[in-house]
């Protein structure tokens, strides 16, 4: 890891329009989270529902989408890479890098948040709390190492992944089984179910099967996006 490169992707995260996304939409799980808490709303299934549904299947994908685009793509598409890639420093020093700083944006902007509701809606009760929170984070570090690669790989890298989150993930999986299964989403909720004792939590994937899924696709994501920047730097140079 390069600490120069990565003080520089993170101000240029911190200080572009899109940061804006990176704090307005767990502000808005926070406020949700806060209002069923001074209702009284925080029921079992209302705070295993909300944790699922906005905090894993919609807050993480969206902002690990947005940390892992966001730390190479836009150097990418204005040749900026260019100068980093010109330096003498490993291409797979840069993906790792830059994968740092996106899963640090990560487990700002989604862990966290996502902690914190947990503990306003159920505090530690049944380690609702505790298996949302090392769910988002499994699953937080393989969908950032995607979109990573894909920003590496594509120049319409957002758009792919909206595609997947959005069709694959949240509308095929509802109604095909065998999507469902295949997706980052149950991965993580397959690790919340093995550390929650809540019955409101079912995961379709085994625990073991979904551990190794998170793991190789990580680590698919990176060496992909590594390669990837290899070529790109050969070309260039040509």
């Amino acid at each position: 890891m390069n600490a120069t490169i990565a003080l520089i992707t993170l101000r240029s995260m911190l200080g572009r329009r899109r940061a804006l996304l990176l704090f307005a939409l767990p502000a808005v799980l926070l406020a949700l989270a806060a209002a069923l808490n001074v209702t009284g709303n925080t029921e079992p299934s209302t705070a295993a529902n909300v944790l699922q549904q906005f905090a894993l299947a919609t807050l993480l994908p969206l902002l690990a989408l947005i940390a892992g685009t966001g730390v190479i793509g836009p150097e990418i598409d204005d040749g900026q890479i260019m100068y980093v890639l010109t330096k003498p420093i490993g291409r797979h020093v840069v993906v790792l890098t830059k994968l740092a700083v996106a899963i640090a944006l990560v487990v700002a902007f989604a862990v966290v948040p996502t902690l914190l509701a947990g503990l306003l809606l159920r505090g530690t009760a049944a380690g609702l709390t505790q298996g949302f929170t090392l769910g988002v984070l499994a699953a937080g570090v393989a969908y950032t190492a995607v979109f990573v690669a894909l920003a590496v790989a594509s120049r319409n890298a957002v758009t792919i992944g909206l595609l997947y989150a959005l069709v694959w993930e949240s509308l095929l999986g509802r109604f095909a089984p065998g999507a469902k299964s295949a997706s980052v989403q149950q991965w993580g909720l397959s690790i919340t179910d093995a550390v929650t004792s809540s019955a409101e939590v079912e995961a379709t994937v085994g625990t073991p099967v979904a551990a190794f899924l998170l793991v190789a696709v990580t680590v698919a994501g990176t060496v992909l996006a590594v390669a990837r920047l290899r070529t790109l730097s050969v070309a260039s140079a040509e």
